[in-house]
Formats: C-alpha cells, sequence, structure tokens
C-alpha cells in the first residue's frame, strides 16, 4: 500500500523505512509536506494533527495513498515525565538536537535525584485512503546515563539505556535499535491492528 510519512525528521523517515521493510506499507515521503503546530496534549493527539494535514495535502494535489504519522518522547522520571511531548521542542524551538540533550543532562543533575529512570513513547497514526484510522502506542523503559554515548541514531538516543542493555540506543545497531526501540514496538501493534482489520 503506498503510504506517504507525514515527516521531515530524515531520521526517523529512515528508522521508519528500516522498521516497515517487507510489511504490507511502502513509505515513501511527500517532499512538500509542511509541518504543523503539534499543540495537542498526548503523542497520539499530535500524530493524529500530522496525519489529517498531510492527507489534505494530498487530496489537494490530487495525489492517492495512505498516510503515517508519529509522535514520540522520552520521559525522565526525575523530571515528573518531562520532555514529554515537548521533546522535540525541549530547550527551544530552534535548538540543536546537542543542545537538548545536553540541556536534559544539565537539568536532570540539577534536581539531585538519583532516579535515572525514563521511557521512550511513540505513538502512530495510520490514515488509510479510505479515511479509517489506526491508532497504536509503543513505549520501552530504561534509565538515562550521565554522558552522551554513541554515534547511530538520532535525537536522545546517545542518553538512553533500556532495561536489560547496557549500551545507548546510539550505540545499537539500526536492526537491534528497530526490534525492541518504543517506535519499533508502536509499528509492531500498527501492523497487527492493520492485518485484523483485514481479516
Amino acid at each position: 500500500m503506498r503510504t506517504f510519512v507525514a515527516t521531515k525528521n530524515l531520521g526517523k523517515l529512515a528508522e521508519m523505512r528500516a522498521i516497515f521493510a517487507g510489511s504490507a506499507l511502502e513509505l515513501e515521503t511527500y517532499p512538500s509536506f509542511a509541518d504543523v503546530i503539534e499543540g495537542a496534549e498526548t503523542y497520539t493527539g499530535n500524530a493524529r494533527l500530522k496525519a489529517a494535514a498531510l492527507r489534505a495535502q494530498l487530496i489537494v494535489a490530487g495525489v492517492q495513498g495512505a498516510v503515517i504519522a508519529d509522535d514520540s518522547g522520552l520521559e525522565a522520571a526525575a523530571l515528573n515525565g518531562r520532555p514529554g511531548v515537548f521533546s522535540a521542542c525541549y530547550a527551544g524551538v530552534d535548538a540543536t538536537w546537542t543542545v537538548r540533550r545536553q540541556e536534559l543532562l544539565d537539568e536532570i543533575r540539577a534536581t539531585r535525584s538519583e532516579d535515572r529512570s525514563a521511557k521512550f513513547v511513540c505513538a502512530m497514526v495510520l490514515l488509510l485512503p479510505d479515511g479509517t484510522e489506526i491508532d497504536a502506542l509503543g513505549e520501552i523503559r530504561g534509565r538515562i546515563v550521565e554522558q552522551i554515548r554513541g554515534e547511530s541514531g538520532f535525537g536522545y538516543d546517545p542518553l538512553f539505556v533500556a532495561d536489560g542493555d547496557t549500551r545507548t540506543f546510539a550505540e545499537l545497531s539500526e536492526q537491534e535499535k528497530n526490534a525492541t526501540s518504543h517506535r519499533g514496538r508502536a509499528a509492531a501493534a500498527l501492523l497487527a491492528a492493520l492485518s485484523d482489520r483485514r481479516v
């Protein structure tokens, strides 16, 4: 199924293509996708906003296909669940990921909390050509390390170690990360829901 991804984040796009490789969804970009204000209070709400915006663009352009969007965030226990849905604009909308990561580490240190536990959460919304919406949620628990580690991945990956591992997401191979990540789990749930719908 031809499926357009509602994102301009090249790292996320590459990861989603790898996760959905071999599935019924054939992911591609829509170059003129316009970013939307992610003003919802939940990950699913923000994903729905992005999916709806891209679907509206496709309709105007007369392009046929499904639309998929996701929203994700890192929730740190020491920060009472922040940055959460504001993960992408933490430390300012124009901040670089290097600045965001350092700001997060500095703020956690400032709390003097010994609780480094955290979780990554991802919500996905798939809009089928007939307008049907399928939602899915995935999460993985772990902890935030004290120093940035690893060169792979993107976003907060160099700060997060999943429970049961000693390596950050940025130290894992693409295959290892996708098999256990919040985005991988959300994708698996979405594909299962899509399969159930077709039965």
